[in-house]
């Protein structure tokens, strides 16, 4: 399934250095583990705890995801399509999580990542693109970004005091149930919003992107997937409210070199938590909309139809705004299976502005815990979705039109649906490996293209 030829000699390098610490930090927490009678009993994630907060913490992780698609049925191919003659490609990320404690209850966080490789033809020809690893931007060498700097700060209300484990972005400590949170500063907005145990870190668990998040959420983001901005959060009992406020691009999918709020989004959502059979869940509502300079597809079509020309979105921009909403839904079933499911929809007369070109979209999908076959710590993921376009953006396609990830040059329309199943095998504190398939109906909402499969090896360390 894999050439290992095609690996280059730096991602080569990388993972080398990679899973060469991973051994080592391996090797200490085994030495931490060995000086405790129970240190098997206690859960990995509180056994550093100690009753004073963390004042600082040094975390790391390495992703490297390879990546393959079959040949498919193909009568054109546009400048935005998948290469109906197979691919491969890889992409790999590693991460350093640095946090300082600034006063009670506040830390600051930098995240200083480096990037190399690319998503199938730079991560274009399907909507619900099949890399969670991939970014809009890509480069053969490895790169340095600091896509992360944000100041946090928790203030105590009631409730009850509980611990806080020591993990990437969080200092180990502890709060009160009832609190309110601000986060600000240069981050993801997927890092506050539109969050599921289940579905929701592609180096973890599922790699596509109208699963791990809600697929019609063009929520703000430079190509990499960061923004500055602020988030509040109001934790109660059995329910949260959060509200962001957060800076768009200048133009669509175009990179934020600056801070300025002309084109901003704002973002609100509500969470309940609640217990069905004794057994946790949640249930969220996400509306936001975004403000800026974006196109009308039908004034797209207009102009090409009266000069003669393909439409193009970026001949007709004037600033406008564009509204969304999403409902998350995630369930435990058992103490190793949860459920988790996602409805999500967006004005679909205007442009999209920075994820994907999706208008309606609908997933779900199980997790399953290795419990049944004593691997405890490995998970299979099962998960489908179907993601449409409003009548709008079928005729601008049809025209010949670009979006951010899909043009095809012409479009015979019907949903774009998938199916992804993922086993994940923990072999140690540190280190995953994972193999994942996913078929892709319809890729670009094109039913003269595909189906195509997708075929995934994702490995992830950390410590």
């Amino acid at each position: 399934m894999f050439n290992i030829k095609k690996i280059s000699p730096n991602m080569a390098a990388m993972l080398a250095v990679c899973f060469s610490l991973t051994v080592l930090s391996s090797d200490l927490a085994h030495a931490v583990d060995t000086t405790s009678s129970n240190a098997t009993t206690v859960p990995p994630a509180t056994e550093l705890l100690i009753p004073d907060s963390e004042a600082w913490a040094i975390h790391w992780q390495a992703t490297n995801i390879t990546q393959k698609h079959s040949d498919f049925i193909a009568p054109y191919s546009g400048t935005n399509s998948l290469n109906p003659h197979g691919g491969m490609e890889e992409t790999t990320d590693t991460t350093l999580f640095l946090g300082l404690r600034l006063w009670s209850g506040a830390e600051v966080w930098l995240n200083p990542e480096v990037d190399q490789g690319f998503g199938f033809d730079n991560t274009l020809g399907v909507a619900g693109f099949p890399s969670g690893g991939a970014y809009k931007i890509g480069a053969n060498t490895p790169y340095l970004r600091f896509p992360k700097l944000f100041v946090r700060q928790i203030i105590a209300l009631d409730g009850t005091n509980e611990a806080i484990a020591a993990a990437p972005n969080q200092l180990a400590g502890s709060q009160t149930s009832n609190n309110v949170t601000l986060t600000v500063g240069k981050f993801s907005v997927v890092d506050i919003f539109d969050t599921n145990s289940y579905a929701h870190d592609p180096r973890a668990d599922f790699l596509n992107w109208s699963i791990f998040e809600a697929g019609s959420y063009d929520y703000a983001a430079d190509p990499w997937g960061f923004t500055f901005g602020a988030a509040a959060e109001w934790n109660q009992d059995w329910w949260t409210l959060r509200a962001g406020f957060f800076q768009l691009s200048s133009e669509p999918n175009g990179k934020i070199t600056r801070i300025n709020f002309g084109e901003n989004s704002t973002n609100l959502e509500v969470e309940a938590r609640h217990q069905w059979l004794g057994h946790p869940g949640k249930i969220k509502l996400l509306t936001w909309i975004n403000q800026g300079r974006m196109a009308s597809y039908q004034d797209a079509v207009a102009l090409g139809q009266a000069t003669n020309s393909t439409p193009d979105v970026a001949l007709v921009r004037r600033y406008s705004s564009r509204a969304g909403v999403a409902l998350n839904m995630e369930q435990e079933i058992s103490s190793d299976i949860g459920a988790f499911a996602r409805l999500s929809a967006n004005r679909g007369d205007k442009e999209t502005y920075e994820f994907s070109d999706i208008n309606q979209s609908i997933s779900a999908g199980l997790s399953i815990k290795g419990g049944t076959w004593a691997r405890e710590n490995d998970t299979i993921g099962i998960a489908v979705v179907m993601n449409r376009i409003s009548g709008d953006a079928q005729k601008y396609f049809t025209a010949g039109g670009l979006g951010l990830l899909i043009g095809d040059g012409n479009l015979n329309y019907a949903p774009e649906k998938i199916v992804e199943m993922f086993y994940s095998m923990q072999f140690s504190s540190t280190a995953t490996a994972s193999v994942d398939y996913q078929y892709i109906a319809n890729p670009a909402y094109n039913q003269d293209r595909g189906p195509v499969s997708v075929y995934s090896l994702r490995l992830h360390a950390n410590f």
